[in-house]
Parts: C-alpha cells; sequence; structure tokens
C-alpha cells in the first residue's frame, strides 16, 4: 500500500497525518509520477499554517522527482517510464501523485532524482529572480538574506556565476561559513546585526545594488536601508512571520526603492516560461551552479522536516523519501 501526508486542518506540524493510500489513474492530460524523492520548502510550511489556504484534506508539497507510471488520454510528449522532476502544484508528499502532463520535465540519466527534487523550485526561483525581477549582470552588488538556506545557497552561486558581488547574511559563525563556501563575498553574522552599516561600509556608503529578503518579519523593512537609490528590493518569503504594513513613504521618493513581491508558483504556471527555466535549472544543477538536496529524511517524517527547516536546524535544501 502507498502512503501520503495529508494536512487535516491548519496549524502546526501536529495536523499531518500519515495515511495509506492507492495509485489513482490518470485522466486527460495528466500523468502518474511515483516519486523517488520529493521537496520540502517554506510555501509547504505556509500552507500548512494556513497562510497559503489549501482545500482540506489537501496533501502538501509542491515539487518532486520520479518515474512516470501510467498517462492519461492525450498525452503524447511523457511515456511511462521516463524519469521526471516538476514543481509548482500542490499534492507531492505522497508515493504516488497525478501530475499535469506539462508539468512533467524530462530527468536526464547523469542527474539523481534525490538530488533535484529538493533544488528543482529554489532552481526556479532564482531563475525568476535573475532574469524577471532584477536581469542584472557583472558588477552588480546583491544582498541576500539567510545565505545558508536553500534559496540563499542557490541564489548565490548562480549570482556569483553571472558575475555579481554577493553579500549574504546569516545568523551563526557555522551558517557564515556555509555562505562562503558557496561564494558569498562577504557575510554579515547575526540576526540582530547591522545590516545597514555592514552593507554600507562593504560597498563605500553606496549600498547594495538589489536585496533579496526570504525572512520576513522586521527584516523586509531593514533591507530598504541597504539598498542604493533607484535599487530593487524582492520580498520572496516571511520565515520569521508576517510583514508588517510597509507605507509606500518608506519607498519613495527619498530611496526611490523598487520593492516586488514575485511568486515562483506565479512563474511556474506560465507553461513557455516554465519549460525555458526548467531547462536552464537542470543545467544549472549539472554544473554544479544550483547546489543538490542535503538532509533526506523518510516520507513519515515529513512533520520532523518541516519542524527543522522552519526553525533553522537544516542547511541547504532537504527532502522526504517515500
Amino acid at each position: 500500500m502507498d502512503r501520503k501526508i495529508e494536512l487535516v486542518a491548519p496549524g502546526g506540524i501536529d495536523k499531518l497525518r500519515l495515511a495509506e493510500c492507492v495509485p489513482q489513474q490518470p485522466g486527460p492530460g495528466e500523468v502518474r509520477v511515483r516519486h523517488e524523492a520529493i521537496g520540502v520548502n517554506f510555501i509547504d510550511i505556509y500552507q500548512r499554517t494556513g497562510l497559503y489556504p489549501l482545500s482540506l484534506p489537501a496533501v502538501p508539497g509542491v515539487e518532486g522527482a520520479g518515474v512516470v507510471e501510467a498517462v492519461g488520454p492525450g498525452v503524447e510528449d511523457t511515456m511511462p517510464g521516463d524519469r521526471i522532476v516538476y514543481a509548482g502544484v500542490p499534492g507531492a508528499y505522497a508515493s504516488t501523485r497525478l501530475l499535469p502532463a506539462w508539468r512533467a520535465v524530462g530527468l536526464p540519466g547523469d542527474i539523481v532524482a534525490r538530488d533535484v527534487a529538493g533544488s528543482f523550485l529554489r532552481g526556479l526561483t532564482v531563475h525568476m529572480l535573475l532574469t524577471r525581477i532584477c536581469p542584472a549582470g557583472e558588477g552588480t552588488v546583491l544582498l541576500v538574506h539567510a545565505g545558508a538556506g536553500g534559496l540563499g545557497t542557490a541564489l548565490t552561486r548562480w549570482a556569483k556565476h553571472r558575475g555579481h558581488t554577493v553579500i549574504a547574511t546569516v545568523g551563526s559563525a557555522a551558517k557564515a561559513r556555509i555562505a562562503q563556501a558557496n561564494g558569498a563575498d562577504h557575510v554579515i553574522v547575526g540576526r540582530d546585526a547591522d545590516f545597514a552599516g555592514e552593507v554600507g561600509r562593504l560597498t563605500g556608503g553606496a549600498g547594495a545594488d538589489w536585496a533579496v529578503d526570504g525572512i520576513g518579519g522586521e527584516t523586509l523593512r531593514k533591507t530598504f536601508a541597504c539598498v542604493k537609490r533607484f535599487g530593487r528590493v524582492a520580498s520572496v518569503g516571511q520565515a520569521a512571520g508576517p510583514i508588517p504594513p510597509v507605507p509606500v513613504e518608506e519607498l519613495g521618493p527619498v530611496r526611490s526603492l523598487s520593492l516586488s513581491r514575485p511568486s515562483v508558483m506565479a512563474y511556474a504556471a506560465e507553461q513557455d516560461t516554465y519549460r525555458e527555466a526548467a531547462g536552464a535549472v537542470i543545467d544549472a544543477i549539472r554544473k554544479g551552479i544550483v547546489p543538490c538536496a542535503g538532509t533526506a529524511y523518510d516520507l513519515a517524517d515529513a512533520a520532523r522536516a518541516q519542524d527543522d527547516l522552519e526553525t533553522g536546524r537544516t542547511t541547504g535544501s532537504c527532502v522526504l523519501v517515500p
């Protein structure tokens, strides 16, 4: 019998239940995937807590990799036995799942499913940030919060590949070493550090060209002071809690900042964009630009995996193994 994790009500990790299930038959335009590995992301936590509501009961998880077991009517480009990776649609925390066929991206034979399953969505997020939100190149100064996390390490590596100078913030000396190992030029240590003062010192008073914040809470507002006039700030998460209202006067006219709140789920919902970005991400994973998954948990330990991610006990990305 197959297994799945169900979210039965919004709340803590105690709202996640392990249940038995049977494989479903794919309908028109669908495929059934048997997972080899499933990515664990902050969006899963946001869905569990009700920040991003799901129709309950629901199976969380928005990315995974595995083998196609069956295809529905009208599916021509994907066949049973194909190795695939996907992202962008809930339902991943299960042994098998149904998936729109266009989401299934062929996985090259030299890439291990467990390696890509926890990195694919983050790779898509980085691609979105570097190509649509701030398509800048060599010499650009980027501030990355949570530089030792899954997104932070992927963004640092890819930005360095494009010639950026990267300033990373981390919560501890151990995480500083991780950020440095992944290419950060400068690392600011401490959750209560004077980000603006340190960035100003490192840039000769100029400030960063743009910044990416996945922490939320008060960190986003502190980030505005780190970026030069006419710079850009992207808010991509709120791991530290809800973001207080931001008066438009904090953005300008004095600072003249651009603030974006981009969604990788919306980005991945554009079929042409998804295909183009997926190819770039797989190439980046193959080249080692996007780091592969770190800690692996049994599917039954999904609650522990989420708790470790939410409380900062993980570095890099992590996966569930059915």
